[in-house]
């Protein structure tokens, strides 16, 4: 019996000895199984990083094209204001000769030209949308008018801060003004 039990024993240590070394398999298959959970969490982290850091770089680029956009349609109106600027001068020179016109003897094809150039004049002010200040009997706005003088008005009935004379009209183009309107205002 000594024999046997002695075999039933050895073979007991070699059960305990697989078991054993299962337990210690399943411990080292755990102990991998949560290295890699760790590393898997610390990839979907590195992962939502770059995913948050994107989608800035994106917001961020959205912002730059639109602030050039931005930019370009204002230095295009700055453009655009600053031609018409140019040619509102000689537009009331020749509203001025068809004025004076009136109380000369003026060749009349002379005074045909001068029309048709200011209708062409007009027909750009239309397009760009760009219309006189010239109103009398309206309140003084510094948006749209330059006072040069205040003086009383010639009807008792105007109120104050009214303007009453147009010395050199103003333009507007939308809801800019190219140039302002030079007043006289009522007292």
């Amino acid at each position: 019996m000594n024999k046997k039990s002695k075999n039933e024993q050895a073979e007991q240590v070699a059960g305990q000895d697989e078991h054993i070394a299962e337990n210690t398999s399943e411990v080292e298959n755990n102990e991998q199984n949560e290295s890699h959970i760790d590393e898997l969490g610390k990839l979907e982290q590195e992962n939502a990083q770059l995913k948050d850091s994107l989608l800035r770089k994106a917001a961020e680029l959205d912002n730059v094209k639109k602030r050039v956009q931005r930019e370009r349609i204002a230095l295009f109106e700055d453009a655009k204001v600053a031609s018409i600027e140019d040619f509102l001068p000689i537009y009331d020179d020749l509203l001025r000769v068809i004025d004076a016109s009136a109380d000369t003897d003026v060749n009349t094809s002379f005074l045909t030209g001068i029309k048709l150039v200011t209708n062409k004049f007009n027909d750009v002010f239309k397009k760009y949308h760009i219309e006189p200040i010239d109103k009398i009997d309206v309140p003084f706005d510094v948006d749209l008018h330059d006072a040069l003088l205040r003086q009383p008005a010639s009807k008792e009935d105007t109120p104050s801060n009214t303007v009453i004379q147009i010395l050199e009209r103003g333009y507007k183009m939308g809801s800019k003004t190219i140039s302002h309107a030079k007043v006289i205002v009522s007292e």
